[in-house]
């Protein structure tokens, strides 16, 4: 299920590509944050099949290679080109197999194979085919190693330039657990938010990392437009919890707040939620 924050209530939403108003162009998507990240990128490259769309998912630091058919390895695992006429034929043959594998699957997950059974980030020459075929672009920007909260080091999100739109993601999951838990880089979360890593995280905490230009606004570029992602709103106590957490970002500017959940709904309208 997803919902979005609306005079002072969650609304239930049919899709992901409603809640973010993506109906028409080709946006560049950006998702960082905490865990949850290539699961919402995931729920996008679908919705975004089934509505007769292709798509391209790729990464600016890393994603795990899963063992599916729409993932593909920008070059073989070893053979990276050095020389620029290399890299340039080596360009031009990823653009041919990336168009073969949107014609038979709508989407395509790509990156440079690395270590550890992950992609890495595209070289530029790559990254040129991709946009050259102006279809939406989703790119998973940060790490977070699963856990609900991140703080970002000096380093990161990287965020690409062309970026149209931003989902920072948080679970809230979190809420009511000691910090030290919870959050990647707790130490940095411990100076932004003022509190001990053994002190427990509020909805309040959440909205102030959501809202900061050290935390979850961090890189952001002005054109882009910015989304919160609230995941995991699995109970009545997460979504009171995120009810919460929409109020406290709307008084600091921030009402851009998506809600989503593993519960599935029949609803294909609108839909007022009291909560």
């Amino acid at each position: 299920m997803i919902w979005i924050y609306k005079e002072d209530r969650l609304w239930e939403m049919p899709s992901m590509t409603d809640a973010l108003e993506l109906k028409h162009g080709c946006p560049v998507i950006s998702a960082a944050g905490a865990g949850g990240k290539t699961t919402t990128l995931h729920r996008l490259a679908e919705e975004f099949v089934r509505q007769g769309q292709r798509v391209i998912v790729t990464t600016t630091t890393h994603i795990i290679e899963e063992d599916e058919p729409c993932f593909l390895r920008a070059v073989p695992e070893g053979s990276a080109p050095a020389a620029l006429p290399q890299m340039q034929a080596a360009a031009q043959a990823f653009s041919d197999l990336v168009r073969d594998r949107l014609d038979r699957f709508g989407q395509v997950w790509t990156g440079m194979p690395v270590s550890g059974g992950k992609l890495g980030s595209l070289p530029a020459l790559f990254l040129d085919q991709l946009w050259d075929l102006e279809i939406p672009v989703l790119i998973e920007a940060d790490g977070a190693r699963r856990m609900p909260l991140k703080v970002p080091a000096a380093h990161e999100p990287v965020i690409h330039p062309r970026t149209t739109h931003v989902l920072s993601v948080y679970g809230l999951d979190a809420v009511g657990k000691m910090l030290k838990g919870v959050c990647f880089r707790e130490e940095l979360a411990e100076r932004l938010l003022n509190k001990n890593r053994t002190e427990r995280v509020t909805a309040e905490d959440i909205a102030l990392l959501a809202s900061s230009a050290e935390a979850g606004r961090k890189g952001c570029p002005e054109q882009a437009a910015y989304t919160v992602v609230l995941n995991k709103a699995d109970t009545d106590k997460r979504r009171e919890d995120a009810l919460a957490i929409c109020r406290e970002l709307q008084d600091r500017g921030c009402g851009r707040v998506i809600i989503t959940s593993v519960i599935t709904s029949g609803a294909g309208r609108m839909q007022d939620r009291e909560l």
